[in-house]
């Protein structure tokens, strides 16, 4: 029987993350536990920006937007409710509603590719300076207090669902961290392979010819958009359990970083832009402490080789060659003598 290439490619991930389970926990300290969980919420955040772009061809400037809306909302359903379960789902249906809100106008809008990302960008530097203003005990929601520049440090971390007095420690947190990139990367496969993917294909291909046969553009447009959001907004809440929730989440730094994780990775894969995001956090985290060149820099210059030397991004050329070698092996061996 042959198996699909979804089918194969979920498995695979899932077999991968178990290892992953399995062997990190036992092998990392604690200090190096919570920095992995920050790359897993981060390689989910790419994941987000591969779906939306690589897939939907929707280009956001703005995708950090989500990611600290996520984080906010996590962290401000966390301390008012009490309960990590119902803030873990603020942190999805935050940035979800606030997608649906701004995507409505902008799509239904017919506003042109470069517009939209003008729009999305300036609406993350509008959120970058509303969090930073908001020090002071006026500004709150509910009994959570924003912190301005300082943040919101007393962020509560996950617990059991539906049992605050039982906090997961650091080695759960990566766990679920992982789990949902698994989980996230799966649904990002299957949604790609059902119908709705093949129409957001179609859209992305050619928008005219997809409308002429019968397909709302803006609504399939709008779903994606959304459902990016969504994972994004996963990624912040996961983030938040590992750095104290600040303005920074907004910062267009996130925003810049995870559009040269898809460009590098390889824009319409999934998997290229989580580790290209993974290696790309590893080496800046490198550089940061050896202190020879400034990591913005070095992640400039990784962003300008791979436009001029790998166009199609990491992973495509890697797929590419291999399949080049094995093609030129077997023609070796079947001109072979015997």
């Amino acid at each position: 029987m042959k198996l699909s290439s979804t089918f194969v490619c979920n498995l695979s991930a899932f077999i991968a993350g178990i290892a992953v389970l399995l062997i990190l926990p036992a092998m990392l300290e604690l200090y190096s536990l919570i920095n992995a969980t920050i790359y897993v919420s981060l390689a989910l955040f790419a994941l987000s920006m591969a779906l939306i772009w690589g897939h939907g061809g929707i280009l956001c400037f703005g995708q950090s937007m989500f990611f600290g809306l996520g984080a906010y909302g996590y962290a401000v359903a966390g301390i008012n409710f009490g309960d990590s379960t119902w803030a873990v789902l603020m942190a999805i249906a935050v940035p979800m509603i606030f997608a649906l809100l701004l995507g409505y106008f902008v799509f239904y809008g017919r506003l042109s590719d470069i517009y939209f990302g003008v729009i999305t960008l300036t609406v993350t530097l509008i959120l970058f300076k509303l969090s930073n203003s908001t020090s002071g005990d006026a500004w709150h929601i509910g009994k959570a207090r924003l912190g301005g520049f300082n943040g919101m440090p007393d962020t509560p971390p996950l617990n059991m669902p539906f049992d605050p007095a039982t906090p997961l420690a650091p080695d759960a947190v990566f766990m679920v961290a992982v789990c949902a990139l698994v989980a996230g990367y799966m649904l990002c496969k299957w949604l790609m392979g059902s119908t709705f993917g093949r129409a957001v294909a179609g859209v992305r291909e050619n928008e005219v010819r997809a409308e002429l046969l019968g397909y709302d553009s803006r609504r399939i447009k709008l779903a994606m958009f959304a459902v990016g959001a969504g994972l994004a907004g996963l990624a912040g809440c996961l983030f938040a359990n590992s750095v104290f929730v600040s303005p920074a989440v907004f910062s267009l730094s996130n925003s810049a970083q995870v559009l040269i994780w898809v460009v590098v990775g390889g824009v319409g894969t999934l998997m290229g832009p989580i580790l290209a995001c993974l290696i790309l956090q590893a080496l800046t985290a490198y550089l940061g402490t050896t202190g020879w060149v400034d990591p913005n820099i070095a992640l400039g210059g990784v962003l300008i080789l791979f436009v001029l030397l790998l166009p199609k991004g990491l992973l495509p050329t890697l797929i590419e060659r291999l399949a080049g070698l094995r093609a030129r092996l077997s023609t070796s061996n079947e001109v072979k003598p015997s």
